[in-house]
């Protein structure tokens, strides 16, 4: 660790799927970097060696970047949260489609709504305070599976999942600067909150180091 690389010798897993945000991709892989860490992206890939995913373009005046589309090839369910010091669930619908229930195009039941290596995952994490966890926007998502983990935690999301998250028992904080902290758990309003949420994931780490 350096004072130009104070993550160095840390690794960050960004849990992602199609209908990604790519300058939030983006600004994980670039700028975790800078600061020292490995920066791993994955998924569920469903028995392939990688999955090949496609992020959602939210407006048409936006430049397509290389990061439209997107390899990965790190499988969620082969990997342990307590090998990671920041673990994030990327924004937009990626939550809602890591949680689908295997095998794929099953009918699920109650009973397995816990089961999708991400949301386990993700539910690991939570359970240790050591790992630093972030979700932005949708992405607490990811936890609705598990209330046990989100009752009383206080966070921010966004208004179009707002419900689900009050419903699931987390405390909803309206802070005007759109980014909460809850001890291990740091969430963000919007994508247009990104700078001052990875800014905040990188305070925080450096507080638990």
């Amino acid at each position: 660790m350096t004072a130009d690389q104070p993550l160095a010798g840390k690794k960050v897993a960004v849990l992602v799927e199609t209908e990604y945000i790519a300058d939030e991709i983006e600004g994980y892989l670039t700028r975790f970097a800078a600061l020292g860490a490995e920066v791993h992206l994955m998924a569920h890939l469903w028995g392939k060696e990688r999955l090949h995913l496609v992020c959602d373009i939210d407006s048409p005046d936006r430049p397509v970047s290389s990061l439209h589309t997107l390899w990965v090839d790190r499988e969620v369910a082969d990997a342990r949260a307590e090998d990671y010091a920041i673990i994030i669930q990327s924004a937009n619908y990626t939550a809602v489609r890591l949680r689908e229930i295997p095998p794929m195009h099953s009918l699920g039941s109650p009973e397995e709504v816990t089961k999708p290596p991400a949301v386990r995952f993700f539910a690991e994490a939570m359970r240790n305070t050591r790992i630093v966890k972030g979700a932005m926007c949708h992405g607490l998502w990811i936890l609705t599976p598990h209330p046990e983990l989100m009752k009383g935690r206080k966070v921010i999301c966004h208004t179009v999942v707002l419900a689900d998250i009050i419903n699931a028992g987390a405390t909803f904080v309206p802070d005007k600067s759109e980014v909460v902290v809850d001890d291990d758990l740091v969430t963000a309003r919007s994508f247009a909150n990104f700078d001052a949420y990875f800014d905040t994931l990188v305070r925080v780490a450096l507080a638990k180091a």
